[in-house]
């Protein structure tokens, strides 16, 4: 488990599950701090893209009360 805080990180793998439907698994590796080099996988929904095209592609991770959220950068 993560502390709360904000994370930079890098999407390593990502698959399109059937349940709920949009919905992704996604793997990202935190790229400084503490937790530098930990994967953290988070399920996604509504990011609106596919799989594939999240590979290797930057984001920020955030974790609040012990919730993650994950955005992809710009």
């Amino acid at each position: 488990m993560l502390e709360d805080g904000t994370y930079d990180v890098l999407v390593v793998d990502a698959e399109e599950l059937d349940d709920p439907p949009g919905a992704l698994r996604i793997d990202v590796t935190i790229l400084a701090g503490d937790a530098k080099g930990e994967v953290v996988t988070i399920t996604a929904v509504g990011l609106g893209r596919d799989a594939l095209d999240l590979l290797a592609e930057p984001g920020v991770l955030t974790v609040a009360d012990g919730r993650p959220r994950f955005a992809l950068d710009g």
